[in-house]
């Protein structure tokens, strides 16, 4: 039995989890849109921001996980030192969340509430136009070897659902928190929580290499 055969469901839903959380936790542009429009809106106006960006977020997942799909033989043979690569792109993009200030994406409120959906297709684009997040799909996709040549179409279904599901626990989470200490949160409050969300990225990539490079899988 090789490891394709042997990942449950249970294992993919985690996986897809874990990867739809890292995807939407930086606090880049949409990040920082979403706790304004919460801070200055409302958490739902916040809440379909978020959405917005996890539609964009799935549809990268989707292009990411089908060029993956056409290197079959690659990802069968090479699977632990991919997991390393994977790892390495981790750190180095848990480094950039950390030492990136996410404060210079505010931009001042236009007053003006819209429609919830055009909070959602705002965000949404403003997700879309960063074609680099495949990147960070790929290191994720590698890492946790969520690309499985020849799984059943059902199967890897399953785990872009989770993405959805990581995706929007994240971005439910984080309004709640936002809305909660409406009266405490400030610039700082976001400097502070995107370095937090670095420091843990940075510590899952390192953690990652480790366990690659002894020959064993975290997932």
């Amino acid at each position: 039995m090789n490891w394709i055969e042997q990942v449950t469901i249970l294992d993919l839903l985690i996986k897809g989890f874990i990867v739809g959380v890292v995807v939407s936790a930086p606090l880049g542009p949409v990040g920082v849109l979403c706790i304004q429009r919460t801070l200055n809106k409302g958490r739902w106006f916040g809440f379909v921001t978020g959405l917005g960006a996890a539609l964009s977020d799935i549809c990268y997942a989707l292009l990411t996980g089908y060029g993956m799909s056409f290197m079959d033989e690659l990802i069968v043979k090479h699977q632990l030192f991919l997991q390393v690569v994977g790892s390495i792109m981790l750190l180095a993009f848990g480094i950039y969340t950390f030492r990136s200030n996410p404060v210079k994406s505010l931009r001042p409120s236009s007053g003006k509430r819209g429609t919830y959906l055009h909070n959602f297709v705002t965000a949404f684009l403003v997700t879309f136009s960063n074609p680099l997040i495949i990147f960070l799909f790929v290191g994720l996709f590698a890492r946790f070897s969520f690309v499985m040549p020849g799984s059943p179409i059902g199967f890897q279904l399953v785990g872009y659902l989770a993405i959805i599901m990581g995706a929007v626990t994240w971005w439910f989470s984080i309004t709640y928190f936002v809305n909660k200490v409406r009266t405490r949160f400030n610039v700082r409050g976001i400097w502070i929580l995107n370095r937090i969300i670095g420091v843990a990225v940075m510590i899952a990539a390192i953690v990652g290499i480790v366990f690659a490079c002894l020959g064993k899988s975290l997932a």
